[in-house]
């Protein structure tokens, strides 16, 4: 039995990586089409022309500042959320609690048009402000996917809570010094989801690549 469960875990990662591999490889195929499967040569000419173009470095640039900017807002507002709903009681937070699960049922592009036009009217949709809008809109929503986090502060005793509160601490500094330290894989865990999730939007500027840019 243990062979078995060995290797279905063997196929599991294959299945799950081997994709990530293979797209690694043919990165450094010497053939000019997307559409052939065969590796023809290694080279490296790709990785140079990636590196020497300004619009490339650019958008890499801005993600990494978005990236940042939105991982650090995100995992702020999410983690002060998910303690106070599981830590503290106080009057909306069952409302609360069925709001963000209720707004979870519907995609996130039902709003983009609203999004847009009161990002417009507070002038957020030019120049380098259109930076601080994508930080806005990856961030100011983030506190409504407090599910998973929530349930891994509910898993702490409580009785930790309370013999700070008898020492002395504050809600903040149960929360800074007892709390976090404690919460370290979750913690790893939210920061990850956050910082990629803005990596995946070159669609987004498609438009304002140059032509032999575009895919």
């Amino acid at each position: 039995m243990k062979i078995v469960s060995k290797i279905y875990t063997a196929l599991v990662f294959v299945f799950l990586y081997a994709p990530i591999l293979v797209l690694i490889v043919f990165s450094f195929n010497d053939t000019e089409t997307s559409s052939r499967t065969v590796f023809s040569g290694f080279t490296l000419r790709w990785y140079e022309r990636l590196f020497q173009d300004r619009y490339i470095l650019e958008a890499l640039l801005n993600t990494l500042i978005i990236a940042v900017c939105s991982c650090l807002l995100s995992s702020f507002f999410v983690l002060s959320a998910s303690f106070c709903l599981s830590r503290l009681r106080f009057k909306l937070r069952k409302p609360y609690m069925n709001m963000a699960m209720i707004l979870g049922l519907f995609p996130g592009f039902m709003s983009m048009i609203a999004v847009y036009f009161i990002l417009k009217a507070v002038g957020l949709t030019e120049g380098n402000l259109i930076r601080l809008a994508l930080i806005l809109c990856y961030s100011g929503g983030a506190a409504l996917g407090f599910q998973i986090i929530k349930g891994f502060f509910d898993t702490m005793p409580k009785e930790l809570d309370e013999a700070a509160l008898i020492d002395g601490c504050t809600r903040w500094q149960i929360f800074t010094r007892i709390i976090l330290p404690l919460s370290k894989p979750i913690i790893i865990y939210q920061i990850l989801t956050s910082f990629t999730a803005p990596l995946g939007r070159l669609h987004l500027c498609q438009g304002h690549l140059p032509r032999q840019l575009r895919p």
